[in-house]
């Protein structure tokens, strides 16, 4: 598997890791975090300043770890830790934990993600393989199903900063590493003591296999990108921020092969959910599986629609377009549509308001998971339905349409069935 195809390209950046200060040229405030209207929201949490200014950190990870890709092939591998003793009663496990995040507040979302401390070490890819006694405790916390006690000895203080990225939710302090201890025994869970110890399993069905048996999609990416799944001669360490799309492309493909043999969907439905100044909308249609994801931002001085969308043979590019947000809402879909035994098609529309501050891309997937958990409206045409997503949206309906393939194609493709069934009548 090609990794690097999931890489996000830089209008996935701009978007989805940028503020008004930086628009996603994230050195710019990196290199200047007072600046950052992210970093001054998390300070006002956060006493930053404080709780960083020391070298040794001991905390129990959610587990959590991280690989930048900044210097792919090289990355930047090391495990999160917390830097603040409690959280209002919730354990440590909520800081890293994407599907119980839709009814917290922004606020509490910078907080936990502010409250991590990322230590660092310089890997190669291939270290996978054979790794250095840091990186073999990195890829032991990965596989941990549990919060784990961490120590973490920085070279250095480490600088009070927020990174924001375009997947993953942000972290805060970030410094290499000297010395990485973890202070009690990791508990693995069967399911990836099992599959994580086959070296003769592809990559590819050891990550459906962990998600049939119920590992949490969050862990399963993090087993991922340490290289700890797959044929052992080709395992490699996979940057985070790819390995969440990766994992959410490769089991919407799995599930796909089978949702393709279901019949079809008889009626339109719309779906939807909102939070944290995000809306997510799915509108079903009555015909053969084919997708197309819109995303819609009120965050700039013009509203702008993006559109990515493939047909009932699936897409074999990469949807650049929206990149990781394309993935993250097909997936939630392809597994309501395996719920239900049908196939259908969907349009995705989502948008975000100003009130959005960058947290990564789960809250789509998060909330296509809900909406698709509630109840539909059911509707007899498709303009109707348009109709009615386009009264939960602030984009006007006009500017969605125009951006999606998918509405005109359907429109196209009545009169030709309509003129098919006509035939076979006379």
């Amino acid at each position: 598997m090609q990794a690097r195809l999931y890489r996000a390209p830089s209008g996935e950046s701009r978007r989805e890791a940028g503020c008004q200060v930086c628009n996603g040229n994230r050195l710019v405030c990196i290199q200047n975090p007072g600046l950052c209207p992210v970093y001054q929201r998390a300070k006002g949490l956060v006493e930053i300043e404080r709780a960083v200014n020391k070298t040794v950190f001991n905390g129990p990870s959610p587990p959590s770890v991280f690989l930048g890709s900044a210097d792919y092939p090289f990355l930047r591998a090391g495990p999160l830790v917390p830097i603040l003793p409690s959280f209002e009663g919730r354990g440590p496990e909520i800081l890293d934990d994407p599907s119980r995040w839709l009814d917290s507040s922004i606020d509490d979302l910078v907080t936990y993600r502010f409250s991590l401390v990322r230590g660092k070490t310089r890997v190669k890819v291939a270290d996978a393989r054979n790794p250095d006694r840091t990186l073999s405790l990195v890829q032991e916390l990965a596989l941990a199903g549990t919060p784990t006690e961490t120590e973490l000895h920085l070279t250095k203080k480490p600088q009070a900063r927020i990174y924001i990225l375009p997947r993953s939710a942000p972290h805060g302090p970030s410094g290499s590493i000297g010395k990485m201890v973890l202070t009690e025994n990791t508990h693995v869970p069967r399911p990836v003591e099992k599959i994580t110890s086959d070296r003769d399993i592809g990559a590819q069905e050891g990550i459906f296999s962990l998600y049939e048996r119920g590992v949490s999609q969050q862990q399963i990416t993090r087993v991922f990108s340490v290289g700890q799944l797959g044929v052992f001669k080709n395992r490699r360490l996979v940057p985070t921020e790819w390995s969440i799309t990766a994992v959410d492309d490769i089991l919407g493909k799995s599930i796909l092969e089978r949702v393709r043999d279901f019949p079809q969907l008889g009626d339109f439905r719309v779906y939807g959910a909102e939070a944290l100044g995000n809306s997510v909308q799915v509108l079903l249609l009555p015909t053969a599986w084919m997708y197309e994801a819109l995303e819609g931002w009120l965050t700039g001085s013009t509203p702008q629609v993006y559109s990515d969308h493939e047909f009932h043979i699936g897409r074999r590019d990469y949807p650049s377009n929206i990149a990781g947000a394309y993935h993250a809402v097909k997936l939630p879909i392809l597994e309501f549509l395996e719920r239900e035994h049908r196939q259908a098609g969907a349009i995705a529309f989502l948008e975000v308001d100003r009130d959005w501050v960058p947290l990564g891309v789960w809250r789509f997937r998060e909330l296509a998971r809900r909406a698709l958990s509630g109840q539909p409206i059911v509707l007899s045409s498709l303009e109707a339905s348009l109709s009615e997503v386009g009264q939960r949206l602030r984009i006007p309906l006009r500017s969605w349409i125009v951006s999606s393939k998918l509405v005109n194609h359907y429109k196209r493709q009545l009169p030709l069935d309509q003129f098919t069934m006509s035939r076979k009548g006379a």
